[in-house]
């Protein structure tokens, strides 16, 4: 019998069980060490999710007691829309639990909260060699060709 893969916010005590999640994140798209991602933004990052004035958010999916994945998500305003847009930032299931569900289980409950809390729209952005991705994508949501470009001010 498969075992049941639950989704929830995180707990404060399960920060040592998130962190290779988030490390592994990280270190797929080429953040590993402290020399590109500083420490203390890990910290920060982990702080947000418990702090009710701040707009970023996160979930966790668990499987037999273990992590298996993390989303993580915000909201904001956009000049296109009246309510406020949710952006799913990141986005991460352990390579061992990979092709079980995870990943969509994960975005099935950004929506939910997305819904929940009055927006109508979830976006995200991927990296284009991410093919394991972009199959699942593909079959949840629509792209609209759109390509990102970032510069550190």
């Amino acid at each position: 019998m498969p075992s049941s893969l639950v989704v929830r916010p995180p707990a404060t005590a399960d920060l040592a069980a998130w962190l290779p999640l988030w490390q592994g994140y990280n270190a797929f798209y080429g953040r590993e060490g402290s020399t590109v991602l500083d420490p203390r933004i890990t910290g920060t990052t982990w702080q947000r999710f418990f702090d009710p004035a701040e707009p970023v958010f996160a979930l966790v999916a668990e499987r037999d007691g273990r992590l298996v994945g993390l989303v993580h998500y915000l909201y904001h305003r956009s000049t296109t829309r009246i309510e406020l847009t949710c952006y799913l930032q990141d986005l991460f299931t352990a390579p061992e639990a990979r092709g079980q569900g995870v990943g969509r289980a994960l975005i099935e409950a950004v929506c939910a909260q997305a819904c929940d809390s009055g927006v109508h729209r979830v976006y995200w952005q991927m990296h284009e060699t991410n093919v394991a991705g972009r199959r699942l994508y593909d079959t949840v949501a629509r792209h609209h060709g759109f390509i990102v470009y970032t510069l550190e001010v």
